[in-house]
């Protein structure tokens, strides 16, 4: 897949769940149960323990799930992330030669920024998509609408306080998706043998922003 349509995909579902987990099989059992409720798009991040052989396994696995390497630092981490099969390489924070790894690869990347200055660093610097974290530091929804009003061409996924209560909110105030941790990715669910409540939670978010998009597709109509 190509960087374009791994974006284009990231925007139609709108959703990126964080993925962490205990151990390998419980992160291939919450992306199952995340993909069952159409969310088809995960980060699994390097606090995994073994992330990037997860990353290998749903890459020939599960090819119907756009997977994205999270909490890259480094350019070396990104690139053995991108040969085990991941499609897009996500940072808690901004480095820049890991922002030049994925170009030299041809991957989207979408670096972590918080702060105005630092938001329009990583997107000079060539980030698809700038990654807001922590958003609820600042004031959540509040705090990317106030950010997004002076900076509409940088794309942004707020991460940290998007929950089924805010997601409307963030959506509102401009997010290209949603970055969505625990309220979704619930590995107590795993544990007690009920991933259907983590399928259910992805379709409510799923509705949640088909509503928010077809509702604003009719308004500028």
């Amino acid at each position: 897949m190509q960087k374009a349509d791994v974006l284009k995909a990231c925007r139609e579902i709108g959703l990126v769940p964080v993925l962490r987990a205990e151990s390998e099989e419980q992160a291939l059992a919450l992306a199952s149960a995340i993909a069952a409720g159409g969310v088809t798009v995960l980060e699994v991040t390097m606090t995994v323990p073994g992330a990037i052989r997860v990353m290998g396994r749903l890459a020939k696995e599960r090819p119907d799930i756009l997977i994205g390497a999270r909490t890259v630092l480094d350019p070396e981490t990104a690139r053995m992330c991108i040969l085990e099969g991941a499609q897009f390489v996500v940072s808690p924070a901004l480095n820049l030669k890991t922002i030049d790894m994925c170009h030299r690869y041809g991957i989207a990347v979408l670096p972590g920024a918080l702060t105005p200055t630092e938001i329009v660093t990583a997107w000079e610097a060539g980030a698809d998509v700038v990654k807001v974290f922590p958003a609820s530091a600042l004031g959540g929804a509040k705090y990317l609408k106030s950010v997004k009003a002076p900076l509409p061409q940088v794309e942004m996924i707020p991460t940290g306080g998007v929950s089924l209560a805010t997601a409307q909110e963030f959506l509102e105030a401009g997010a290209f998706a949603l970055g969505v941790g625990a309220d979704l990715v619930d590995t107590k669910a795993i544990a007690k043998g009920t991933p259907e409540t983590i399928t259910e939670n992805a379709r409510k978010y799923l509705a949640i922003v088909q509503n928010f998009r077809g509702v604003s597709a009719r308004a500028t109509s």
